[in-house]
């Protein structure tokens, strides 16, 4: 008769300590608030080193964020895909109740390209796109709770 943790994988599962069954932790989530089908949104207009794209922001009726998506003028298929990948998730995040700046905390500071001078005067220089765009939502939905 084999033991039932023969394997490596079956070892240690991720989320618990070795020789217990007992998860360390159990994960919580909050319910997704999704967004009225009509809402307001604000569109930005951005440009790091000579990049040009537009963010567009979607508001719950209490002028919060909910969702975002960002466009890039002349990009190809690959950073468009990046983009729509990074909308996603932020409006995930945004709609499971994670706070502007607490994303803004993660992904300000990234470096990538394009990367550099901006015509914001709250941001005159960006170290990629995701720095630029949260230190943007962070500036325009800064809260004082």
């Amino acid at each position: 008769m084999t033991d039932k943790h023969n394997t490596p994988s079956e070892q240690t599962q991720p989320g618990q300590t070795a020789g217990s069954d007992t998860p360390l932790a159990t994960a919580t989530f909050a319910a997704r608030r999704r967004l009225p089908e009509t809402r307001h949104s604000i569109t930005h207009k951005f440009n790091i080193a000579g990049h040009e794209g537009y963010l567009i922001v979607g508001l719950y009726d209490d002028g919060t964020p909910g969702e975002m998506f960002f466009k890039l003028a002349k990009e190809g298929s690959t950073m468009a895909g990046l983009a729509d990948t990074i909308g996603i998730l932020t409006s995930l995040c945004l709609q499971h109740g994670v706070p502007v700046e607490t994303l803004a905390n993660k992904l300000r500071d990234t470096r990538y390209e394009p990367a550099g001078e901006t015509k914001h005067a709250g941001i005159p220089r960006a170290t990629s796109l995701s720095d630029y765009i949260f230190r943007w939502l962070s500036l325009t939905f800064e809260t004082t709770a």
